[in-house]
């Protein structure tokens, strides 16, 4: 029996982790807009041409893809404090260096392959974490999480704009860019970060089933069970072509607000984010709030916000990548984030409506390999596209995406969901 002493502890540690969290999932989400936010000033600075600037964007995703079924894996398997501190203190040195790198290889190698390693190996054991101390306040707790990564987009974002514009100035004899500084700032209070998560986090112990041995998914067990449940597939690749979209909108849209509307890069790197994140954040409450209320009736309502979300937010992609008014295109950032969030809501959610918990670490970790392998393409196609036909013809191509993972999920839910969902806890 536990005492009141050792409840009353327990209950206040899962708060003050989930602050932990917060900020860690804040610079693990801000830190990946810093190099879109000023891709401009960048390319410039190492005179390449728009592919190559792509290309760090897709080594990211794509290491990032490689390594999350790893991590998920070595979730249910090892000290989880130590994978989140460790990768936060990896991809937090990879941001730091890029701010003194002068080559668009370093920046590949830098912010590209080390920052997308590190990253890999954050989410699923502070998932993991949270929704093991968090029974009673899990949707609560990650719905509180995911904000992190609106707020670090949107501040990340705004700063690194603003520093884009400062002259250079010199620091222990070497000249730093305005653009360097950012990298050097969010890398540095990052590493900050990680050393004070040793002293802070405990080491929890994974739960134990009813005779108090730790259960443990093999590799093996988990790679069948999403093979053997279409649904999971099909939400994989839906999600595949989710990140796509995401991953060229993260990477281009403040540069095609800066071409189309001939903006700074600061405004161009605020207004990229400050819109469609203000939305999604919307878009994530409500969506997670009604098809909770609403999933105990209807079990298929997990998939269909899902299908909502993709479906609904293309024509706004369209409409915001064409129309020749600035305050027009905000309000299609507007919509299309809050569309964003209705299916961000519903994401894990409906990957563990048809995979058992025991499988659910490893399954998100194969779900995130599958889905920003295809995501990775997408910052070295539309860098093509912009070279050869124009920004706007890329950010518009990205809605076809959104109707296929909606399509793609809809077939999911008529034709495997039924068979496939699990009873879940």
């Amino acid at each position: 029996m536990k005492d009141k002493g050792t409840t009353q502890n327990s209950d206040n540690y899962k708060w003050f982790l989930l602050l932990f969290l917060w900020v860690a999932f804040f610079l693990h989400q801000g830190s990946r807009q810093i190099y879109n936010a000023i891709l401009p000033q960048i390319q410039d600075s190492f005179g390449v041409d728009s592919v190559k600037m792509g290309i760090v964007g897709t080594v990211f995703t794509l290491t990032y893809g490689i390594c999350a079924p790893f991590s998920g894996f070595a979730s249910d398997l090892l000290r989880r404090k130590w994978m989140l501190v460790a990768g936060l203190a990896v991809f937090c040195s990879g941001i730091f260096i890029s701010g003194w790198v002068s080559s668009i290889g370093m920046m590949i190698i830098f912010y590209g392959l080390l920052n997308g390693v590190g990253q890999a190996f954050y989410y699923p054991p502070a998932c993991s974490l949270l929704g093991q101390l968090h029974e009673k306040t899990r949707a609560t707790a990650l719905a509180i999480h995911q904000t992190a990564l609106y707020a670090g987009i949107v501040i990340c974002s705004c700063v690194s704009g603003l520093f884009a514009e400062i002259p250079s100035e010199t620091i222990c004899g070497k000249t730093i860019l305005g653009w360097q500084f950012p990298f050097i700032i969010f890398g540095g209070i990052g590493l900050l970060w990680a050393f004070m998560l040793i002293f802070v986090m405990r080491d929890t112990k994974p739960v134990a089933n009813a005779s108090g041995a730790v259960e443990k998914a093999s590799f093996k067990d988990a790679l069948l069970v999403v093979i053997r449940k279409p649904s999971a597939i099909l939400l994989a690749l839906g999600f595949g072509m989710m990140i796509y979209v995401d991953c060229g909108f993260k990477t281009w849209m403040p540069t095609f607000l800066q071409e189309h509307f001939k903006m700074d890069a600061a405004s161009a790197a605020t207004n990229a984010v400050l819109w469609h994140y203000i939305g999604a954040f919307f878009g994530v409450m409500i969506g997670g709030r009604i098809t909770d209320k609403l999933a105990v009736k209807r079990r298929t309502v997990r998939f269909e916000a899902n299908i909502v979300g993709l479906l609904c937010g293309a024509p706004f992609i369209y409409f915001m990548a064409n129309t020749p008014s600035q305050a027009l295109c905000f309000i299609g950032l507007l919509l299309f984030g809050l569309c964003r969030g209705i299916y961000d809501s519903n994401l894990f959610a409906s990957l563990f409506d048809v995979v058992a918990p025991r499988y659910r670490a490893s399954a998100s970790g194969l779900m995130l390999c599958f889905a920003f392998i295809i995501g990775s393409t997408s910052p070295v196609v539309l860098g093509w596209i912009r070279d050869n036909f124009g920004m706007s013809y890329g950010i518009a191509s990205l809605s076809a995406f959104y109707i296929a993972g909606g399509l793609i999920i809809l077939c999911a839910r008529n034709f495997f969901f039924a068979r496939d969902c699990v009873e879940t806890n």
